[in-house]
């Protein structure tokens, strides 16, 4: 009997000097219609990521995010910006302002008794920021499969804590083998 792999992948990194590209891998066992919910609609992004608005589901809408948990200093990101590619139920893309830069969320067809996300997040920023991405993203993931199983984030309730986990994490497989991540 073979283990069954990880919902959510580490996530990987690529740079060019400061452009950063994070991918991560999601295998989530929920119907396409209830993934794409979760990441191309108002509602389903404040369970897990950030509230949406405005959000305007098409190519070309307008999109602000505003994080529901904050930054180590306390502060909550907000990022405006565009729809910038949409194919229902395949293909969200927002490109945001500042440093969050392009978020894409691509839907493949179900695989057996799971959906396959692939995100991408291309921005520009130094190392650490790359490294608090990835941390970031990965937490937020983690959100994401809870709200899926029906269980939005109660953002009240977030700590740093689960992050700097990740992070430190991220930092050690960084160390073992540099420019891999």
């Amino acid at each position: 009997m073979t283990d069954a792999p990880p919902v959510i992948e580490p996530g990987t990194s690529e740079a060019h000097g400061d452009l950063h590209t994070l991918r991560f891998t999601l295998r989530l066992p929920h119907p396409v219609p209830r993934v794409w919910a979760a990441v191309a609609s108002s509602g389903g992004l404040r369970g897990w990521l950030a509230a949406a608005d405005p959000f305007e589901p098409r190519m070309g809408g307008a999109i602000t995010l505003r994080w529901l948990n904050t930054d180590q200093e306390g502060r909550a990101t907000v990022a405006s910006g565009t729809v910038t590619a949409w194919d229902v139920e395949r293909v969200a893309e927002y490109t945001l302002e500042g440093l969050r830069g392009r978020i894409r969320f691509h839907l493949e067809p179900p695989r057996g008794d799971h959906v396959l996300l692939r995100f991408t997040n291309e921005f520009r920023g130094d190392d650490e920021l790359r490294l608090d991405c990835l941390a970031g993203w990965h937490d937020h993931f983690r959100y994401l499969v809870d709200a899926l199983d029906g269980y939005p984030a109660d953002w009240s309730k977030w700590t740093p804590v689960r992050w700097a986990g990740l992070r430190e994490e991220y930092v050690a497989a960084d160390q073992r083998s540099p420019g891999s991540l």
